[in-house]
């Protein structure tokens, strides 16, 4: 088996551009906790389910472990700054961050393109991250639209009409 390069490998995988996430949940003494990620993903329609990743080493890796609760906070195109705070080691993310607690107190983060509320259905650890399967419980949509990253940076989403042969139409 060929060894594969990690930063050729992420490299490769920047040519996928993926939503913007924060997940949000609360540790045993009720602190909410928030970390930025981009490694979500929808598994199930019936039952409603979906899917994240974290690292193993991420500081946060043992509170989101033992909650049996997250949000998944969509994020939308203005909220670069969210992104980046949530992607911190700082021990204060929230600040500045307007929100509110939901189902069983978690913090919803506000004008977010969606947010999903979730019981943590499983947990699966492979390789160096562990994927989290959540049932959504509860949702909301708004009219943002939806933040995006590729290619080692932020871009922004537009929707384009193609035609039968799938080339761009102006």
């Amino acid at each position: 088996m060929e060894h594969i390069d990690g930063l050729a490998l992420r490299k490769a995988l920047g040519a996928f551009p993926t939503g913007v996430t924060v997940m949000t949940t609360l540790d045993a003494t009720g602190r909410p906790c928030g970390i930025t990620v981009n490694s979500f993903s929808s598994v199930s329609l019936d039952p409603p389910l979906i899917l994240w990743s974290q690292s193993l080493s991420s500081r946060s890796y043992p509170v989101f472990r033992d909650a049996e609760r997250f949000v998944v906070n969509i994020l939308s195109e203005h909220q670069v700054p969210v992104s980046r705070q949530f992607s911190t080691g700082s021990d204060d993310k929230f600040r500045h961050i307007a929100f509110r607690s939901g189902l069983g107190g978690v913090p919803i983060i506000g004008s977010c393109a969606a947010n999903l509320e979730c019981v943590k259905v499983s947990a699966h650890p492979e390789g160096d991250h562990v994927i989290y399967i959540g049932r959504v419980i509860r949702l909301e949509r708004s009219e943002h639209r939806p933040l995006v990253f590729g290619d080692g940076r932020y871009l922004v989403a537009r929707a384009c009409q193609h035609d039968e042969m799938g080339a761009v139409l102006a």
